[in-house]
């Protein structure tokens, strides 16, 4: 996963977004014609403070031809809505991968990552809303912003759809795609109060339009994707499968405050996923990374392999990596590549 700007930090966990900076030298090199506004560190023009909070990121890109970029793995600090209004784009998230046609609308929340382009974005354009919420984790409360005027009950009913059905790509009506045209017209207005009352209307539409395209589907509900246990297996995913993570320092108040519990619920939760305590899984992902890296990385050292890993000693490396797998790194990598060429 590429590494990219800070947004947000609670406690121990530092949260970390795209940049768009490929989309960002598409544009430089007319590749690709972008429109959008936005707070933070988000490409396009600012929109002044305290006008319309919550709002990260809307507008679209226009690529009139296959592109040489794409936006890596990541996630952004709020909930994305992405749509194709016209063209071919690839897209992935959390492991699935979807090829995006003409009314395609894309949901995804700020612990899933998702990839745009396969790995470049085809021709196409897409239309985005980052919307922040308040939430980081599964199991946080959202907060909506004062701006969006639905109901209670109506906010009360999209909050639990979104939480609770994490269904990535959506067949959206034509009212979707003629309100994020409109969203589009209005970002190109220069006037920046007439813009944010626009914008808030158009938004607040926005919403009202995919409430009702969830409540047409009668999508099945799962109440423990926002549970304590989700964002425990989500985090225990995250370390098994990104070496920068294993390479940090923890220890299991650090892991515990980092899913937002205490120590005590943490391990239990971690004894019930996987069998083991916090410290014996920690030590499971980085040694089961370690004979990965030492597989798939022949030019990294066996040093180097165990400092990605979060090992400060090669020589303690060797020695839980020689309990697990009966054998030394060296002997494992010379095994494998034994192997792979059928030899033995």
């Amino acid at each position: 996963m590429s590494r990219s700007i800070p947004i947000f930090s609670e406690e121990v966990q530092t949260y970390e977004a795209d940049t768009c900076r490929p989309l960002l030298r598409g544009v430089e090199v007319g590749e690709v014609e972008l429109a959008a506004w936005g707070h933070g560190h988000y490409p396009g023009r600012r929109l002044p403070r305290g006008v319309l909070p919550a709002v990260k990121s809307v507008g679209f890109w226009d690529a009139r031809h296959d592109q040489s970029w794409g936006l890596d793995w990541h996630r952004n600090e709020g909930i994305e809505l992405t749509f194709l209004e016209r063209g071919r784009i690839d897209f992935a998230v959390d492991g699935q991968r979807f090829h995006l046609r003409p009314g395609d609308l894309t949901i995804t929340r700020p612990w899933q990552r998702h990839r745009v382009g396969d790995p470049h974005v085809g021709a196409g354009r897409l239309h985005w809303l980052i919307l922040d919420v308040g939430v980081r984790r599964p199991n946080q409360p959202w907060r909506w912003p004062s701006w969006l005027i639905l109901t209670d009950d109506d906010r009360a009913e999209l909050t639990r759809m979104l939480q609770h059905n994490e269904q990535p790509v959506w067949s959206v009506a034509p009212e979707m795609r003629h309100c994020f045209q409109q969203i589009a017209a209005t970002i190109a207005i220069d006037r920046a109060d007439v813009k944010s009352s626009r914008l808030a209307v158009k938004l607040n539409e926005l919403f009202l339009l995919l409430l009702e395209t969830l409540r047409a589907r009668d999508i099945y509900l799962d109440e423990s994707l926002s549970g304590t246990q989700r964002t425990v297996e989500l985090f225990l995913a995250d370390l098994s499968n990104h070496s920068d993570l294993l390479a940090e320092e923890w220890t299991v108040r650090r892991m515990a405050a980092h899913c937002g519990l205490g120590v005590t619920q943490f391990t239990a939760y971690c004894r019930h996923l996987t069998n083991a305590s916090p410290i014996q899984y920690l030590n499971q992902a980085r040694l089961d990374t370690a004979a990965r890296l030492l597989r798939e990385d022949p030019q990294a050292s066996v040093t180097q392999v165990a400092i990605r890993c979060g090992y400060s000693s090669s020589q303690y490396f060797s020695l839980a990596f020689g309990r697990r797998f009966h054998c030394s790194p060296q002997a494992y990598r010379l095994k494998d590549t034994t192997s792979a060429n059928g030899e033995g």
